[in-house]
């Protein structure tokens, strides 16, 4: 999700260092859209449409806050929507970030660095 200047919504997770976009692991038989709908919900209160979302890729990178794992993450595009700007963090959540794709930043995890900033950057 992107606000008006372009900035990407992003989540550190409690007891971290890297901020990441917001997501999970899949519950037993969940597909990764209802994935992305249930974490937006559980992790910042938001709404998202399954319909509004658009894939952007499957990425796999170098796991952020496990060391020595690879993180696989499916990865959607999705429109804003009413109070994302003023979300407040909740379970695991302790800090919510709107990030410059364009702006190197040494604080954020690798699936972003690597893979999703630079497929955003390409789209415009």
């Amino acid at each position: 999700m992107r606000n008006a200047e372009g900035r990407v919504l992003n989540v550190r997770k409690r007891g971290t260092a890297s901020f990441m976009l917001p997501g999970g692991k899949p519950e037993a038989g969940e597909d990764p859209r209802a994935t992305a709908v249930r974490e937006v919900s559980e992790e910042l209160g938001l709404a998202l449409d399954p319909a509004q979302l658009t894939d952007l890729g499957v990425f796999r990178a170098t796991a952020a806050n496990e060391p020595g794992f690879v993180v696989e993450a499916a990865v959607f595009e999705h429109p804003l929507v009413p109070g994302a700007e003023s979300a407040e963090a909740q379970a695991e959540i302790e800090r919510i970030e709107w990030i410059d794709p364009a702006v190197a930043r040494a604080d954020m995890a690798p699936l972003n660095t690597d893979f999703v900033f630079p497929a955003l950057r390409a789209r415009g």
